[in-house]
């Protein structure tokens, strides 16, 4: 202690004044009464004024922060500083009323004159603008009938569309388990599935009969190219009205829509459950399937069911377990 009194002695007035600043200041902070000290703007302006006006000493008696926060604040006031310095007090003059109009008749008069053709015959009257401002200023023309939008288009396109594919289950006794399924592109409709555990051409095609019975059927059929639909699937369509669209190869993403259900078949049920044979499988996709079109909400379809149904707003709230509890549907009871 008396060693610290001697150098103290020995340093000059000011450095002495600087060191009981800082440290009352800090002292002030660590007394304010709150949970936990918190330094306000005024305090970091002090610190950044204390680096400069001392820079030999301040960083031996900071205790409450680092050095490097000191720095940080100074850089940030430096980049507040040069910003507000760099700020735009007027902006882009405005256009006058006159040059607008001469820009409006330029493009009117000559419809083949772009942008930077006007631009420069406004040089030549010696008018200075810029080409963003004589895109907004130029002349549009009558306004063209409003056509259909590609939203319209395509979804006039697709109600007669179906997609088929085909993917595969594993049971508890490891054994392969085929699933065939139509899906409508209009409403994601699932129409026809079926479960078998030997796939073969005329099993296809007899899922092809059942799914367009009562004169249910597509325009067009998009399917992969696997070798289960058989050579005559083509022909066979052809005879019954139906075009048959494959997708190229390794191109899975041709036929998304089908690809985006199956996804949806092992994330919302397969998954969940370990399928013990065909008949349990069987089982376990007709309960889903009629949760999938009657009771499950689709996005791409305005939050509504496949197949749509008028909402009810009278009676009690009752709760319906879907495949052991899974999944729930609500309804009013009647």
């Amino acid at each position: 202690m008396l060693l610290r009194v001697l150098i103290d002695c020995s340093r000059a007035c000011r450095d002495l004044a600087l060191e009981n600043l800082v440290l009352r200041h800090q002292l002030d902070v660590l007394l304010r009464r709150q949970p936990k000290p918190r330094l306000r703007n005024r305090d970091r302006i002090l610190w950044v004024w204390m680096r400069w006006l001392w820079p030999e000493g301040w960083t031996r008696q900071l205790r409450i922060v680092q050095p490097q926060t000191v720095i940080g604040w100074h850089r940030r006031g430096w980049r507040l500083y040069w910003s507000w310095r760099s700020r735009s007090r007027l902006g882009r003059p405005r256009l006058s009323p006159e040059v607008r109009e001469l820009i409006a008749r330029m493009s009117q008069e000559n419809p083949l004159w772009g942008t930077e053709r006007i631009r420069g015959e406004l040089h030549k009257l010696a008018i200075v603008v810029s080409n963003r401002s004589i895109r907004r200023y130029r002349w549009r023309g009558p306004k063209r009938d409003r056509s259909q939008t590609w939203r319209t288009f395509l979804r006039n396109q697709i109600k007669g569309i179906w997609a088929g594919d085909l993917f595969v289950v594993q049971t508890i006794g490891f054994q392969t388990l085929y699933v065939f399924f139509f899906i409508r592109h209009e409403r994601r409709e699932l129409i026809h599935f079926n479960v078998t555990a030997n796939p073969t051409a005329a099993w296809i095609w007899r899922q092809v009969i059942e799914a367009t019975a009562w004169g249910r059927q597509p325009q067009h059929l998009i399917r992969d190219r696997d070798n289960v639909y058989g050579a005559d699937f083509e022909s066979n369509l052809a005879s019954s009205g139906i075009q048959d669209i494959r997708t190229p190869y390794r191109a899975p993403l041709a036929n998304s829509v089908a690809e985006r259900v199956v996804r949806t078949f092992r994330q919302a049920c397969l998954d969940h459950v370990i399928v013990l044979n065909e008949r349990h499988l069987l089982t376990l996709l007709t309960e889903f399937l009629g949760y999938y079109n009657h009771d499950r909400p689709h996005r791409t379809l305005d939050l509504q069911t496949p197949v749509p149904s008028r909402p009810k707003s009278d009676g009690v709230v009752v709760t319906r377990a879907i495949l052991g509890g899974l999944h729930h549907t609500y309804g009013r009871a009647a």
